[in-house]
């Protein structure tokens, strides 16, 4: 009798344990948990835009703080992408042998007539005037100059002035209602800063880039004494040239101008012209149709330590000349070779660079006070700035 009840038994809990197991596999929410607690879906999060520091903490103090994000930079684009237009410069490309004897010879007057030819790039309006940034290089030598704007309004531009030594060329459209992108103060742009490109790439259409400021004050060995670049790793190809470099408020910082490259493509080496060079350039191109630069006529090198011993100089630092254009300003003012600047009115100039800018600052025909270190001797001598030629690229300064 207890075997049979002892059997019923068994198969009672192995139907029991069964039943179990299979409840908890196929429902488990049916069986509680935690002491018959219940187990509530976490929230979904909503990313919400940057606070105020002070909002931010007077959230958190209530308990109530939204996570958010300072990786997005899709404000700074919004303000700034509707003023970056597209360019498209038509030039005339001549036959390179039409000028030689020899295939005159053959051909006399037959010619090709000069063929059209397409360049690409980028612009940026600055102003409800219809004034526009580009780059010197996208419009040189064109004779049609079309624009065509983020909105998809197109229209012809008529160049008001270019400037070859900063590559930078001031464009004019007649338009209404026009977009316009504020203009960063370029003296607060930091290495590290976050810096958008924008323009049309490989005529793809408007692109949007993000990379830092990689450095300032980048120059290249060969090109014009007066550019300045910044250097930034946003991504910046053929067709982004006049383009925006913009902060991350969406304020210009830089025009793209130039990259460095093995393939012709982008290597996270690119640069910009800073926006203050643009502004100045702007000013004087629509004042008076050109840029002028001082000139006083000398040639230069940098004084360093060892250079100033050899030639028993008491001081350490500053501008040597080396030679001086004859009845040019300098000459006139009295400069000597071997003279040493080591002010050009106010400001102290150590290296050729700042005596370069310095002097190319100064307006044509003023007067300039230059402070000089000959021999053991410190004296002063006034010079009448002249005006720098358009071809003095590497003639004296």
């Amino acid at each position: 009798m207890w075997r049979r009840t002892w059997l019923l038994f068994a198969q009672a809990v192995t139907v029991s344990l069964a039943a179990l197991f299979v409840v908890a596999t196929l429902k488990p929410e049916w069986l509680p948990r935690n002491g018959g607690s219940t187990v509530l879906p976490l929230p979904t999060l909503t990313q919400a835009p940057p606070r105020a520091p002070a909002a931010a903490s007077s959230e958190a103090a209530s308990g109530s703080l939204v996570p958010v994000s300072a990786t997005s930079f899709s404000h700074a684009a919004r303000r700034a992408a509707p003023a970056v237009v597209s360019i498209t410069a038509t030039k005339l490309t001549r036959n390179p042998h039409a000028d030689d004897p020899r295939f005159r010879f053959f051909f006399g007057d037959r010619a090709p007539a000069p063929q059209q030819q397409l360049g690409l790039g980028s612009g940026v309006i600055v102003s409800p005037e219809g004034y526009l940034l580009t780059n010197h290089h996208v419009v040189s030598d064109a004779v049609d100059i079309e624009v065509q704007l983020a909105d998809g309004r197109g229209t012809r531009a008529q160049l008001v002035g270019s400037d070859a030594e900063t590559d930078i060329a001031v464009l004019k459209i007649d338009l209404g209602s026009l977009p316009v992108i504020e203009l960063a103060d370029g003296r607060s742009l930091q290495v590290g800063d976050a810096v958008l490109a924008i323009g049309n790439p490989f005529n793809i259409g408007q692109t949007v880039t993000a990379g830092i400021v990689s450095a300032l004050d980048r120059t290249q060995r060969g090109n014009s004494p007066f550019q300045s670049f910044i250097q930034t790793d946003a991504a910046i190809n053929p067709g982004n040239s006049g383009g925006a470099l913009v902060d991350a408020q969406g304020a210009l910082v830089g025009i793209n101008t130039a990259i460095f490259s093995r393939s012709g493509g982008n290597m996270g080496i690119g640069f910009a012209v800073p926006v203050d060079t643009a502004r100045h350039v702007m000013e004087q191109v629509i004042r008076g149709g050109k840029v002028k630069r001082g000139f006083i006529g000398v040639d230069i090198r940098d004084l360093n330590a060892e250079l100033a011993e050899s030639l028993a100089l008491p001081v350490k630092s500053g501008v040597l000349i080396t030679g001086v254009l004859n009845d040019g300003p300098a000459a006139r003012g009295g400069v000597r070779p071997g003279d040493v600047v080591l002010r050009v009115g106010d400001k102290a100039v150590t290296n050729s660079a700042e005596l370069l800018a310095a002097v190319a600052a100064l307006p044509p025909q003023s007067q300039a006070q230059l402070g000089l270190q000959r021999g053991a001797d410190s004296l002063s001598v006034r010079v009448t700035v002249g005006e720098r030629p358009a071809t003095a690229r590497q003639a004296p300064r």
